[in-house]
């Protein structure tokens, strides 16, 4: 008998091209959608392959800037920043029109994302976002962040999330991409990241302190050189847990 469900989401249309075979063992997905990586061809492309695997689809808002992969914070005018975020989900929902499906979720992306959990004018802008262009949807949110805070109080539909292939600060923040130790590439300690989040609700962080950690959908890089393997090794593990992935 099934003792537990998790969603596990994926990052994709981010021009790897991997997406067919990320899918089968992934129940939702959040689309590039032209900030950061996507175009409209993308987007349809991996929006008709979550149909056929029954995949939760999802919009990826980033800074508009494809230079650097939306990971660094662009000093923009606040309103033009909602307006271009508002254009993305616009843009998603729009090819899910077209396909009879509806958006189940926004994520933010990379620097937009980390910005929107620690600083409150970035978190308003996002959730005012989802309010203009997506209200029915969920946004997924860090753990006791700001963005998950005030996204409660204005009544937007939420579901925590955490990454089940990156380290965390003793604060919860990600470690640092430029930190040789950002990204988990290593099967067997990924799982054991991923089961202490998902059954003992903490997370072990860089400097081996562990901290309380609630989620309910975790997150895998699409663009992680060994995302296939890391999923389908987590996927065989998790079942024999009785962990499912819905």
């Amino acid at each position: 008998m099934d003792t537990y469900q998790i969603d596990i989401n994926c990052d994709l249309g981010e021009g790897l091209n991997n997406e067919g075979e990320l899918m089968p063992y992934i129940s939702s997905c959040s689309i590039a959608c032209g900030g950061h990586a996507g175009s409209k061809r993308t987007i349809k492309k991996v929006i008709d392959l979550a149909l056929k695997h029954h995949v939760k689809i999802g919009a990826h808002p980033s800074f508009p800037d494809k230079a650097n992969f939306g990971r660094i914070r662009l000093e923009m005018p606040l309103n033009q920043l909602q307006q271009s975020i508002e254009e993305q989900i616009q843009l998603v929902i729009r090819l899910c029109e077209e396909k009879n499906t509806t958006l189940h979720h926004i994520k933010p992306h990379g620097a937009l994302y980390n910005l929107a959990a620690i600083d409150s004018f970035h978190a308003e802008i996002v959730i005012n976002a989802v309010k203009n262009v997506a209200p029915q949807a969920f946004l997924y949110v860090p753990y006791n962040s700001i963005l998950q805070h005030l996204a409660e109080k204005a009544g937007i539909k939420i579901k925590i999330e955490a990454f089940a292939d990156r380290n965390y600060n003793t604060d919860l923040t990600l470690v640092s991409r430029k930190s040789e130790n950002a990204v988990i590439t290593d099967k067997e300690k990924l799982v054991r990241h991923l089961l202490k989040m998902t059954l003992e609700k903490k997370v072990k962080t860089i400097n081996g302190v562990e901290v309380r950690m609630e989620a309910e959908t975790f997150c895998f890089h699409g663009d992680n050189p060994k995302a296939i393997e890391l999923l389908k090794y987590a996927s065989k593990e998790l079942q024999k847990k009785g962990i499912k992935i819905v």
